[in-house]
């Protein structure tokens, strides 16, 4: 049995989905369903008894502990984040709370569970720290892109909680002998994304006849991870990863966010046109910069694939295409993630 963080969100919901799509071990899901938690991304596990949700905060040590003493599971996966940047600038408080002391209060509870275990079980279990790329920094974009020994240079609220969260992963393996595992992932996307994030809002605002929000010039580059391809080298890392080590997770696909959105528009042209026969890129709308915006980030996942032999089986254009195809068949669930509240945010952020 594991246990899960987080499982609701969008990484750690697709993650619960491939595990049982794939074994028959079961999952402990622990989620606080803030706003980006969404049980409607479990729902295909309503009846099935490997799943066992529990609404809790990572930060209640009490009840963490609880159900480590209870379920006794041989590895913990961390997913639980406060993650958008756009909202850690506005509200720096809650990332704060959740990404550095949650985790602090996480790890504590893990810590004193793997501690009483009998030795076999203690040698076996595993600590797994999901993380981002962006705790490095912004490249220059004929800089070499992020390995696993690159300093950490975080330039937003949000990233700065990660990053913090990640040295006290390191720190908990170092001084009390906890054996952890950390992955550094770059942009995911896929099915089951919140739409506030760029690929989600771009395709719902785009049907929508809304405005398609850029930030600045749209030249911003990141690296783009298909969600299941994430799933499956966090998997491997479980399974193969060395204890103490930390792996970077990526796409090998660095594309500037413009040519994503218009990658999107011509997608949607050709899957559901407009009515009135125009092109959806005329949606396009530039809108002014966020503060400190990271200009690139790109992830080297060589490591990874040399000594775990992972690597993504999607690119690109196969990845987006699943997405852009999940999200024009399911409807229901993206009717249901936009709620009053989540509204309001868009119209707050992008006016």
């Amino acid at each position: 049995m594991i246990l899960v963080t987080g499982g609701a969100g969008f990484i750690g919901g697709n993650f619960v989905l491939d595990w049982l799509a794939q074994s028959d071990e079961p999952v402990i899901n622990v989620d606080k369903l803030t706003y980006a938690g969404n049980l409607d991304t479990l729902a295909s596990l309503k009846d099935d008894a490997r799943h066992i949700f529990v609404r809790a905060d990572i930060g209640d040590k009490a009840l963490i502990s609880e159900l480590l003493a209870k379920y006794q599971p041989r590895a913990v996966i961390n997913f639980a984040a406060e993650s958008h940047v756009d909202r850690s600038i506005s509200g720096p408080g809650e990332f704060i709370q959740t990404n550095v002391v949650g985790t602090f209060n996480l790890l504590e509870s893990v810590r004193g569970y793997w501690s009483d275990l009998a030795a076999e079980a203690k040698a076996a279990f595993r600590f797994l720290h999901v993380s981002t790329d962006e705790v490095y920094g912004s490249l220059a974009s004929d800089d070499p892109a992020f390995t696993e020994t690159k300093t950490y240079e975080p330039n937003s609220p949000y990233s700065a909680s990660k990053a913090a969260s990640d040295h006290l992963v390191r720190a908990w393996h170092h001084t009390y002998g906890l054996p952890v595992l950390t992955t550094n992932c770059s942009n995911n996307y896929g099915p089951y994304h919140f739409p506030e994030k760029l690929i989600p809002l771009v395709i719902l605002n785009a049907l929508a006849g809304k405005a398609l929000p850029i930030y600045g010039d749209g030249q911003q580059i990141r690296d783009w991870l298909y969600v299941k391809d994430h799933c499956s080298a966090i998997r491997r890392v479980l399974e193969a990863g060395v204890v103490g080590e930390t792996y970077n997770v990526g796409g090998w696909n660095e594309k500037p966010n413009l040519d994503v959105v218009h990658t999107i528009c011509q997608m949607l042209d050709d899957r559901q046109p407009r009515s009135d026969g125009k092109a959806y890129a005329e949606q396009i709308t530039y809108v002014t910069d966020r503060p400190g915006h990271d200009k690139r980030y790109a992830i080297d996942a060589g490591k990874l694939e040399r000594e775990l032999g992972w690597k993504p089986a999607e690119t690109f254009e196969t990845g987006i295409a699943k997405t852009v195809d999940w999200y024009l068949t399911h409807q229901d669930w993206v009717q249901n993630v936009t709620s009053g509240a989540y509204q309001n945010w868009i119209e707050q952020q992008y006016s």
